[in-house]
């Protein structure tokens, strides 16, 4: 049984918001340990925009060609986060991604409104996204923003931008109310998590701070991750071959007949 890192009240606002700021915050060694990590993985990859770092904690991640950093595996199965994820999704845990989005500052990119769930693989689409704050997150450095209770409105339609100011390039063809609009701030060590059909985005970082974060993705192991699908372009110049992409059971057991050998050779765990 996991521990009880969050409330039932905090599990039960998760399911109606589709986003969730926990009380619980990651430990302080955890997190020195994940900040050195994610300097090592920004200087490893110059020719990368530091809010592109797909496949973080793979050695070398074979559908994205990013040179991961291996110790980021000591957040990406930490029994906080696993514990926490459990509460929501079940016993059976699949991490299937990691993401560092770094804006840095002056010139950090703008991540336009749109749901994850367009880019992804899992059918059923059931993951968690973990999003740590590595630097405070504030309005003025381009926090992460939401419109609560829109991952209960299905997948939206989007479009394509090849705008070089934006990270993502499939951005939500309807406007967004900006009084629905919740920015999510946070400290160091602090995190939220957030369903795969929210609809959410982030400013530019035009302030004079850095705003780093690292997400983490997972997926019930009731799930199948689709390898099927072709090479899926995520950014304007960036595209991700999920058909490559290595994933781990951390908790629990397989029940969808999923594919664990695939990347492994070059990948970290």
């Amino acid at each position: 049984m996991p521990r009880p890192l969050l409330s039932d009240q905090e599990v039960e606002r998760y399911w109606r918001d589709g986003h969730l700021t926990p009380r619980h915050r990651l430990p302080a060694d955890l997190m020195a340990r994940l900040a050195a990590g994610i300097d090592a993985l920004i200087a490893q990859n110059p020719g990368v925009r530091p809010e592109q770092l797909v496949g973080a904690h793979v050695d070398m991640s074979p559908d994205s060609g990013v040179r991961g950093v291996t110790d980021l595996l000591d957040c990406v199965s930490h029994p906080d986060i696993l514990d926490m994820v459990e509460q929501i999704m079940g016993p059976d845990l699949i991490v299937w991604g990691s993401q560092v989005f770094s804006k840095p500052a002056g010139d950090g990119l703008a991540i336009p409104w749109h749901q994850d769930g367009q880019y992804w693989p899992v059918r059923p689409l059931k993951t968690v996204t973990v999003w740590i704050a590595v630097d405070p997150a504030r309005v003025e450095n381009g926090c992460m923003r939401v419109v609560p209770g829109t991952h209960r409105q299905g997948l939206k339609p989007h479009h394509t931008s090849e705008d070089p100011g934006l990270a993502l390039n499939q951005g939500l063809d309807e406007a967004v109310d900006e009084a629905k609009v919740v920015d999510i701030e946070l400290e160091p060590g602090q995190l939220s998590l957030h369903d795969a059909m929210l609809v959410h985005g982030s400013n530019a970082n035009r302030s004079g701070a850095r705003r780093c974060g690292y997400a983490i993705r997972y997926m019930p192991a009731t799930s199948l991750f689709d390898r099927t699908i072709p090479p899926t372009p995520i950014a304007r110049n960036q595209v991700i071959d999920f058909s490559q992409r290595p994933i781990w059971l951390v908790r629990g057991e397989d029940r969808a007949g999923n594919d664990f050998q695939v990347g492994k050779q070059i990948a970290a765990l």
